[in-house]
């Protein structure tokens, strides 16, 4: 698979260029400091408490790949934009790329494995296997979460061999008018990119996929069971049943829309700078930041932590 891309100066409309600089970077921004409000909480908490439960374990762990992930993300999106030649170099395209694909890989595992933990510890099966899972997986995450980052290491490196990219930097002379000007070629190895960057991210979306569709399930089933029981469509615990149903619903949605935008956007089935591949850096840089949002409002802790940090500012704002 072969990409054309022109790097001449009128290769970008201003306009278009401001909309990729300033919404992923908007996005990005957010993302650092939603995930900033999740890593100091738990901190605080494992600091104070000299201990942490699992899942806010892994929290902390999603939340400070997300904050190195979106910062690296808005590097390479305004060096790329704005140093389009420069990025293009064979050692700088080689450095970003890989970076940027060990933390999304890394990213996406994490995601996965916070989800599953939440669907063992909280969707009622009495299957055998999910009743030895259940009592055995707080022993087996942090083993987990260690093989995720190596894994995420071993797909990744590749990318220094041109195992996905080949010829980053071959350019030939384009008559045009009376200037030379030069067209650069980014040729994507489809066989290995099919084999080993699509297996890298399909793992953990079948993963954070059937964990989520078990954990909806579950919910549902408990509350129909509630319904049954006459008691009440108000009932707190009810309602507390359907925000989790539509917030792991939402996960859902943004896990599989980010897997589409990044298989698209590594591809190089699009130009540069046409207006899918500015959809595909939004929606990149969306999902970290809506994820961590919706955590932040879907857990008790955060939720009330938040709560009393805006009674703070209001209070110290009127003072």
């Amino acid at each position: 698979m072969t990409k054309v891309t022109d790097y001449t100066d009128n290769d970008i409309s201003e306009p278009v260029l401001l909309i990729t600089l300033i919404v992923p970077g908007i996005e990005c921004i957010t993302g650092m400091i939603g995930n900033g409000f999740i890593l100091t909480t738990n901190t605080i908490e494992w600091l104070q408490n000299k201990r942490l439960s699992t899942s806010d374990s892994i929290l902390m762990i999603l939340s400070c790949s997300r904050i190195l992930l979106q910062f690296w993300m808005m590097v390479e999106n305004t060096y790329s934009l704005l140093f389009r030649l420069s990025y293009n170099q064979n050692v700088v395209y080689k450095t970003f790329k890989v970076n940027f694909m060990f933390l999304t890989y890394s990213n996406l595992w994490f995601a996965a494995w916070l989800n599953v933990f939440y669907c063992i510890k909280i969707a009622n099966f009495t299957h055998p296997l999910f009743l030895k899972l259940r009592w055995r997986i707080t022993g087996l995450m942090p083993w987990l979460l260690c093989l995720s980052v190596f894994a995420s290491l071993c797909c990744s490196l590749p990318i220094l061999k041109d195992v996905y990219n080949v010829y980053v930097n071959t350019s030939i002379p384009v008559p045009s008018l009376n200037a030379t000007e030069n067209k650069y070629f980014t040729e994507t190895n489809v066989v290995n990119f099919a084999l080993i960057y699509n297996l890298a991210i399909f793992i953990p979306l079948i993963m954070f996929i059937f964990a989520a569709t078990l954990l909806i399930i579950s919910l549902k089933r408990h509350t129909l069971q509630m319904k049954n029981n006459a008691m009440g469509s108000r009932n707190p615990s009810m309602e507390a049943h359907m925000r989790a149903i539509k917030a792991i619903s939402f996960f859902l949605f943004l896990y599989i829309f980010n897997f589409v935008a990044l298989i698209l956007y590594m591809a190089n089935v699009l130009s540069a700078n046409s207006l899918g591949t500015v959809l595909c850096k939004i929606i990149m840089a969306a999902y970290p930041t809506g994820h961590s949002i919706l955590l932040i409002f879907s857990n008790l802790k955060l939720r009330r932590t938040w709560k009393k940090l805006q009674h703070n500012l209001k209070f110290h704002m009127k003072v």
